[in-house]
């Protein structure tokens, strides 16, 4: 389901914050993207991310101030990036101070500026939503992947790249997966060259494909993509070992790694994470000192406003900062 508002001018001069602060949180809440870190792994029906209002939080004022909040600037914190996909703009601060984002070239410049205004660094997902860029067969389109991309080419946000508030360019989820693309998975040299196309456009940032990196060895080398992913869910077996595995392939294959954990799917028998086990398993991923991030399946969950949540989010965020800052390319 599809959610869109828009507050008219006048509100937005006279800027009624508690108004529009409730109106955005209900927003926030309830549009959110597929990219799914897990195919197997429940969530809730998600809105579609490649229409132009699936962005979170803030939006809506861009009319009366394209910088987005008016908020004291907040530098960012140090260590690496630690918080959750589809993190509204809002929620970057204290707690969050990292995210993934489906980018949409309208609002996108505003986003930017709310997020790097609240000390945050975020992952943009430029092509959005796999079904666009799929064939009539179901199979992955790399000219249909260009041409989601290719909508930002006159978007005017390298200085973010060059500042460090953009992570990095989220390529693809899963490619691996032959589920996800009529039974054909997107193979490694694919993969280097929608890492070369990007790096074609905007030379200095970042490509970054969600899956383990053993996950996506191939007989060549990757020259142009910078990072992997290792999502963690109890089902993959012990932590450390995970972990330990993820780090030597990255390593091995001259990748960059991001970590974090599927929340609401990763649990024992596919069910929620519970607060004790999102604190251990994620110091664990923590522990090493390889990952250039932590980004977590997924905002939006009641779950997540708990008060022992919140505590053990807190234990993660100062693990993360405690982390020398590095960059994932």
């Amino acid at each position: 389901m599809t959610h869109s508002f828009k507050l008219s001018r006048r509100i937005a001069r006279l800027r009624l914050p508690l108004f529009a602060a409730a109106i955005l949180t209900i927003v926030a809440c309830e549009t959110t993207d597929s990219l799914d870190p897990d195919t197997s792994s429940p969530a809730p029906t998600a809105s579609d991310p490649g229409s132009e209002i699936g962005v979170l939080a803030d939006s809506s004022v861009q009319a009366d101030s394209p910088g987005g909040p008016l908020l004291a600037s907040i530098s960012y914190a140090g260590g690496i990036p630690m918080g959750l996909f589809h993190l509204p703009d809002g929620d970057y601060g204290s707690r969050y101070n990292g995210g993934l984002r489906t980018a949409s070239p309208s609002y996108l410049l505003s986003n930017l500026a709310a997020i790097k205004s609240r000390g945050g660094k975020v992952v943009l997902s430029l092509s959005g939503s796999q079904k666009y860029y799929k064939d009539a067969d179901g199979h992955f389109s790399f000219t249909k992947w260009k041409a989601r991309v290719d909508r930002f080419r006159t978007v005017k946000f390298s200085s973010y790249v060059t500042d460090g508030t953009i992570v990095g360019h989220y390529l693809i989820d899963e490619p691996y997966d032959p589920a996800n693309f009529a039974g054909r998975p997107v193979p490694g040299a694919t993969l280097e060259a929608m890492a070369k196309y990007s790096k074609q456009i905007w030379p200095s940032m970042t490509t970054i494909v969600r899956a383990e990196p053993y996950l996506i060895k191939w007989s060549g080398t990757y020259h142009y993509l910078d990072a992997a992913w290792a999502q963690y869910l109890y089902r993959k077996g012990s932590v450390s070992t995970y972990l330990s595995k993820n780090v030597t392939y990255a390593k091995n294959m001259g990748l960059q790694l991001v970590v974090g954990l599927n929340i609401p799917g990763g649990g024992v028998n596919n069910g929620t994470m519970t607060p004790t086990q999102v604190q251990s398993w994620g110091t664990t991923l923590l522990g090493s000192s390889y990952p250039c991030a932590f980004l977590s399946w997924k905002h939006g969950y009641t779950y997540l406003t708990t008060t022992s949540m919140k505590s053990a989010m807190d234990v993660l965020r100062k693990k993360a900062q405690s982390h020398v800052n590095k960059s994932c390319k």
